[in-house]
């Protein structure tokens, strides 16, 4: 389906849906089912081509205190709320993330480019959305992996992650069968979403840094993620 649709460039697709500030739709789809799925989307939707490529590896790096507070706030729905990670692509860029929970379920992004965590510009991020926190106390994580393709519906972005793998710094790791749809849009959900809906799926609680730590963690309580964890991870809580 993908390798049928229009190709749109990374500038226009910027240009078009940005959307550092955003609600997000996940998605979570049995890799069985994904051809179907991606039946479902609009002719309309274009899909991001780099030199000749239509999929691009990702690997993100997530940094959390000792205590996992990221993880944490999360797990209790917290009002204010982040995360922080580094996000390296196979196209050779970069960049130093935080995402922070704004009101309605509203995610903001701030991103500047660069390969390395710099807890000063962390702090300055974080305190811009009311978070205040030591950002030197905040130490990698989690490693997550996965491939990505990307659409451009309109104003909305579509991705579809493949692929996934979770790796704490101990080495101990896991894979799933399984792929993450998501969209992002200013706020009304998309014609995609819509067909989805129809044919039976619904937004899935899902968080590629929270459910990979509570699956490859099993003290840790899985919470809000106890559903997707049974439904779709194997061994899940």
């Amino acid at each position: 389906m993908i390798a049928t649709l229009a190709p749109v460039g990374l500038d226009e697709l910027n240009a078009r849906a940005a959307l550092l500030t955003r609600v997000d739709r996940k998605y979570v789809i049995p890799l069985a089912q994904l051809p179907a799925v991606m039946e479902l989307v609009p002719d309309t939707a274009q899909a991001l081509e780099i030199d000749g490529r239509r999929a691009f590896g990702y690997r993100s790096t997530y940094f959390d205190t000792p205590g996992r507070l990221t993880y944490r706030l999360a797990a209790t729905r917290r009002r204010r709320r982040f995360k922080v990670r580094t996000r390296c692509y196979d196209t050779g860029s970069s960049f130093l993330e935080v995402k922070t929970r704004a009101g309605a379920g509203r995610t903001v992004k701030r991103r500047l480019e660069s390969p390395d965590y710099l807890p000063q510009w962390v702090a300055y991020a974080l305190s811009d959305s009311g978070i205040a926190l030591d950002a030197f106390a905040l130490a990698p994580s989690l490693d997550v992996a996965f491939e990505r393709s990307t659409l451009l519906l309109g104003d909305a972005r579509i991705t579809i992650d493949t692929g996934l793998s979770w790796q704490l710094p101990t080495g101990a790791a896991r894979q799933a069968n399984l792929a993450v749809v998501e969209t992002k849009s200013a706020g009304r959900p998309t014609e995609f979403d819509i067909a989805l809906w129809r044919a039976g799926h619904r937004p899935d609680r899902m968080s590629k840094y929270a459910t990979g730590l509570a699956w490859l963690c099993p003290e840790l309580s899985g919470n809000r993620w106890h559903r997707t964890l049974s439904r779709y991870f194997e061994g899940g809580q």
